[in-house]
């Protein structure tokens, strides 16, 4: 059983959901400790969030994905958890250019990553994200526990993982961690 989740806008869950995108990039809230970020957690349910989502925050051909998120809202005052994450890497990128070779593997904006990565301390979280479809959704009540700007919600009921599948194949999967190594471990030629 996974007892956390992660706050993400909504739209990059669906991207994750989609196989749109498997890393997630992580700044840290306002009312985490220092307002740093940690990976505290290697497995966490995605907890789909309108809070701070803006359009223009992400790429034109994100817009979409917005859109479906948006229909696919759960009742208010719930949040429905249906994928899950596995964190099969976690690397803190303090120089802006190698946060912005990431561009092709994710949906932010560019100006998004630099905006991000300059706030407070300069630097970003990449988290290389494997993520699995539940065999069945569920929607959890909101409590007034899991509001505000941050990213961990400990959760008091615990959706089933059993019988979950990855929502993109292994071969794909190691072509994506090869290609995110690449970029986050440029070799110098000489």
């Amino acid at each position: 059983m996974i007892g956390y989740a992660f706050k993400e806008w909504a739209v990059i869950c669906q991207a994750l959901a989609e196989g749109r995108q498997s890393l997630i990039l992580r700044k840290g809230g306002i009312a985490e400790e220092g307002g740093v970020f940690r990976p505290e957690h290697s497995r966490f349910w995605l907890f789909p969030t309108q809070f701070h989502q803006q359009g223009e925050g992400i790429k034109p051909e994100a817009l979409p994905l917005l859109k479906t998120a948006q229909a696919n809202q759960p009742p208010v005052g719930s949040v429905r958890l249906s994928h899950f994450v596995e964190v099969t890497g976690a690397f803190f990128v303090p120089r802006l250019d190698i946060a912005e070779s990431l561009d092709r593997l994710h949906m932010w904006s560019a100006e998004t990553v630099q905006k991000r990565f300059v706030y407070r301390q300069p630097g970003l979280y990449v988290l290389a994200a494997r993520v699995f479809r539940a065999v069945q959704a569920r929607d959890v009540m909101l409590r007034p526990a899991d509001e505000g700007c941050k990213t961990w919600v400990e959760l008091s009921e615990e959706p089933s993982d059993v019988g979950a599948m990855p929502v993109m194949d292994s071969r794909t999967y190691a072509t994506f961690l090869d290609d995110l190594d690449t970029l986050l471990h440029p070799r110098a030629f000489a």
